[in-house]
């Protein structure tokens, strides 16, 4: 329990040390998929940085790229089919592409934790809660047998798992969903990684738990200052959560931005689109009978393995040009800290302002 006691006053009352400093940098990172159909290029140059202590939205339709991407920042792509066949990824400064398998071991979980999206099947169905954190603690912290187990009730305690002794010695089909949710938080904190990755955290839960395991996770980051890369298809939960946010579609980054300015004037089609379809309660409360529908994108995010030529979202956007169906758009900043990948971000831009 020293540990976890040695962390948290650490972290108290004293801010994140280093904060805004970059602790993740991917650059033109490239992973394909080498199938019967062809060549599925999941992640297809995708850049950015994560910094200390914020929360990076990575924001999505399904099939977009952002779990490849996590799965690509800890090495755990499957291959075959899968590879990283371009870029660098760099964890402080370290090239993790150029690392070991053993070295890759040693993060994982130490340095770089991931929360994935259904629990049941990342927690062991053969062991218990309790003892699956306490080998973590062991691994990478060496503590005694003792010593984990006593640190990982600690860190089922800080979760706000009711009675962590009795629970510490449940096995996963124990607990309900949002309980199994908190062991995996429990699991990816206890050895206080700089950067965690969480893949849709709250997928499958009730919008009761899914606020309580969010402000959860707000907490332990105000404790331990993690960086955490929040992994969603929810604008909702970016927004209520992110610092910056990172635009993704067909395995490409389209737009990224600090969250109000993203949410204030969004610069790329696909963006306006994601925001527009985001139901309102006020606008519903006010509308009268024959209140309108949702916005919605129409058609359907193209194959991976069969990307049209130029914009990949050119056919399902209504500003799309010629220009747009040749050529793809450069990634450029057109505020400060605002980059969008758009023929017509200009415009889009001057429409929000």
């Amino acid at each position: 329990m020293d540990h976890a006691n040695s962390l948290e006053q650490g972290f108290a009352g004293g801010g994140v040390p280093g904060a805004g400093e970059s602790v993740l940098e991917i650059n033109g990172l490239k992973t394909h998929f080498f199938t019967p159909d062809g060549v599925v290029r999941a992640v297809d140059g995708v850049s950015c940085e994560v910094r200390r202590g914020e929360t990076l939205g990575v924001v999505g339709e399904s099939g977009c790229g952002k779990s490849v991407t996590a799965l690509s920042i800890l090495r755990l792509v499957a291959d075959p089919p899968g590879r990283i066949v371009g870029g660098s990824i760099r964890f402080e400064g370290r090239d993790l592409l150029a690392a070991s398998e053993a070295e890759m071991e040693a993060l994982r979980g130490n340095d770089i934790s991931m929360i994935f999206q259904e629990p049941m099947t990342s927690l062991n169905p053969l062991y218990t809660v309790g003892r699956q954190i306490g080998e973590a603690i062991a691994l990478h912290q060496g503590a005694s047998k003792r010593e984990a187990m006593e640190q990982a009730v600690e860190f089922l305690r800080r979760v706000h798992i009711p009675e962590p002794e009795r629970r510490a010695h449940s096995y996963p089909h124990h607990l309900s969903g949002g309980m199994r949710q908190r062991v995996m938080i429990a699991m990816a904190l206890c050895c206080n990684p700089k950067v965690l990755i969480a893949d849709e955290p709250t997928t499958a839960l009730d919008v009761t738990i899914q606020a309580q395991i969010l402000e959860l996770m707000r907490e332990m980051q105000g404790s331990y200052g993690q960086a955490i890369v929040l992994i969603t298809h929810d604008m909702g939960v970016v927004a209520e959560n992110a610092d910056r946010v990172v635009v993704m579609y067909a395995g490409r980054k389209v737009e990224e931005a600090e969250v109000d300015e993203l949410f204030d004037r969004p610069g790329h089609p696909y963006t306006k689109g994601l925001l527009g379809a985001i139901p309102s309660l006020e606008v519903a409360a006010t509308a009268g009978p024959g209140r309108g529908r949702l916005n919605e994108i129409e058609g359907m995010v193209p194959s991976l393995a069969n990307l049209p030529p130029g914009c990949t979202f050119a056919p399902r956007c209504g500003y799309a040009t010629d220009d747009c169906r040749n050529a793809y758009p450069p990634h450029r900043e057109h505020r400060p800290g605002h980059w969008v990948a758009c023929w017509h971000a200009d415009r889009l831009l001057g429409e929000e302002g």
